[in-house]
């Protein structure tokens, strides 16, 4: 059995699609119980965005991939009873995850405030698009448009004067993961807060926020010279050669981080005077003359195959590497060995293929052992253990459309 650092937490997760279920995901592998409020009959847009279908259920993929370790709870919110069940619910919990637009919840009675009366000391954590204030407050934000508001797609593509140039997102929805981790670490450093202090909070994540946060050094190249960084496409803009190149059979990707990995780089290239070009001596005067030496690199790379570059490079502490499909991913022998490919059993399907989380106490991956939940399937048990509801209280809520 994995570690569990965060036995004994709860987590009532009000949250839906992708940001806030990442977060819930991750505190779940940790070890917390997170209860996901669902609406009934219909559950997280997710469940439906597909295909491709887990075989033998209804289960979009897209779904999967973000709600290990959950207890599915159906509850309509919409209905007085079904807010006074999360009010009780509350009562028992820690911490309470949410990516309504903001206000959404008040008319719940769902909101800080309200959930605050209840339990004083309650960790609250909101997702939103752009903050609880501000000029856009009111607006909904989606990580596609994030991506291109944020800055992130200003900087990835090709530049516009090359074929194929202009913007790209990121092929994953780069600014809901992110936020959804910052999320997670804010509300362990919340829980760890209430430890010493007795005190809840609310924290406040923006997915615009978070996509500005994490444009890293092209956030500071920009504030350090005043000059508006541009797309380079695969090319990095503080470091020369530091990109994908076409080998004669494919790509390989050549990362030389200094400078004496740029003179191995070139005696195994069969160019060694590069090295001593005065041009090119130093990472700043490469980034500065990119434009001549990426050509001369061109040239020289696309004389041998991508296996015949890697392993030459490798040899002398080069570091390169493939450009990997995702089948060639899950088939590349350090990522079978790390077992980042791992299955859980799964009541329709027999079992599903997940993503193990990359963390590890003393060895062993930190993952939530159950499947993701089917929409309801705890909400008896949750309700009867919680909150101490009868069958026949249970059945009646379920006739009426509360649960």
């Amino acid at each position: 059995m994995p570690a569990q650092p965060l036995l004994g937490v709860r987590i009532l997760d009000l949250s839906r699609i992708l940001a806030g279920p990442w977060c819930s995901q991750q505190l779940a592998d940790l070890g917390a119980e997170v209860i996901k409020i669902e609406r009934p009959g219909e559950g997280d847009d997710t469940r439906r965005w597909g295909p491709p279908w887990l075989s033998g259920s209804q289960e979009a993929a897209y779904y999967l991939g973000a709600n290990r370790g959950k207890q599915s709870v159906t509850i309509d919110m919409a209905q007085p009873e079904g807010q006074a069940l999360l009010h009780e619910l509350v009562k028992t919990c820690d911490v309470v995850l949410e990516n309504f637009k903001v206000g959404g919840l008040k008319k719940y009675h769902l909101d800080y405030d309200s959930l605050k009366a209840i339990k004083p000391d309650l960790i609250y954590c909101s997702i939103t698009g752009f903050g609880q204030d501000g000029p856009y407050a009111h607006r909904a934000g989606y990580d596609f448009m994030i991506q291109g508001m944020g800055g992130l797609m200003s900087l990835t593509g090709q530049p516009d004067s090359e074929p194929g140039g202009g913007p790209v997102k990121v092929g994953v929805a780069f600014a809901d993961i992110f936020t959804g981790m910052y999320a997670a670490n804010a509300i362990m450093a919340a829980l760890l807060q209430k430890a010493r202090t007795g005190e809840g909070t609310h924290i406040d994540l923006a997915l615009l926020d978070v996509q500005v946060g994490v444009l890293a050094n092209q956030a500071l190249n920009y504030l350090t010279s005043g000059q508006v960084p541009q797309r380079l496409g695969n090319a990095h803009p503080n470091i020369v050669p530091y990109q994908a190149f076409a080998t004669s059979d494919g790509y390989m990707i050549l990362a030389v981080g200094n400078d004496g990995q740029f003179r191995r780089f070139c005696e195994v290239a069969g160019c060694p005077e590069l090295a001593d070009d005065p041009r090119f001596v130093s990472n700043g005067k490469r980034v500065g003359n990119r434009q001549l030496l990426i050509p001369l690199l061109v040239e020289r790379v696309r004389l041998r195959t991508t296996a015949d570059w890697l392993s030459s490079l490798e040899a002398v502490g080069v570091p390169c590497g493939p450009i990997n499909t995702l089948d060639q991913v899950f088939e590349d022998p350090q990522v079978k060995h790390r077992s980042v490919e791992i299955s859980l059993p799964h009541p329709e399907a027999g079992e599903v293929k997940l993503v193990s989380n990359p963390i590890r106490f003393d060895g062993q991956a930190l993952n939530a052992q159950s499947a993701p939940p089917l929409l309801g399937q705890h909400t008896d048990q949750v309700l009867e253990q919680l909150l101490q509801l009868s069958p026949e209280r249970r059945a009646a809520l379920r006739d009426k459309g509360v649960i």
